[in-house]
């Protein structure tokens, strides 16, 4: 992948009006496109962090508790913790694994840094292609402003 100062650089007034409003619409789609999946990334952190939740709050205290467990996102039966020490951990891509509380905890908090990384490099992207669309929308400005004056000169010359 070519590096920022390896990738060609494209003079905007150079490009015609029919050009930048191709340009723009990219640029607008990319930007949808980043922030729906910040959106998703997002969603998937804050699952994380109550999964990270669950397994701090199953303290001794909780040993023999009666809780609901789901069956299906809307069917929930009563159920008893029996072991507060271990806990099972979905890996993902329909992995699991049997982990004490503590690694289920760390394993969480990891997803979670592993997450606001991505979070944060993603909204760098999304702030850059958001500058490159505010150029681009001057530039147009700019032409229009610029054909504005000459169609505004010829009339006054005819």
């Amino acid at each position: 992948m070519a590096t920022p100062a390896e990738q060609p650089t494209l003079n905007l007034g150079e490009l015609s009006l029919p050009q930048l409003q191709q340009v723009k619409s990219q640029l607008e789609e990319e930007i949808g496109y980043l922030t729906n999946s910040y959106a998703k990334l997002k969603k998937a952190q804050a699952t994380f962090r109550e999964c990270l939740n669950s397994v701090q709050a199953l303290t001794p205290s909780a040993q023999n508790a009666t809780t609901l467990i789901p069956l299906t996102t809307s069917l929930y039966v009563p159920g008893r913790l029996t072991d507060v020490k271990t806990v099972i951990v979905d890996l993902g891509t329909g992995y699991y694994a049997e982990k004490s509380t503590t690694d289920a905890a760390k394993f969480y908090e990891d997803k979670v840094k592993y997450l606001q990384g991505n979070l944060d490099q993603l909204q760098a992207t999304i702030t850059g292609k958001q500058d490159n669309l505010q150029v681009v929308l001057d530039v147009m400005n700019y032409k229009i402003s610029q054909q504005n004056k000459s169609a505004g000169a010829t009339a006054a010359a005819k």
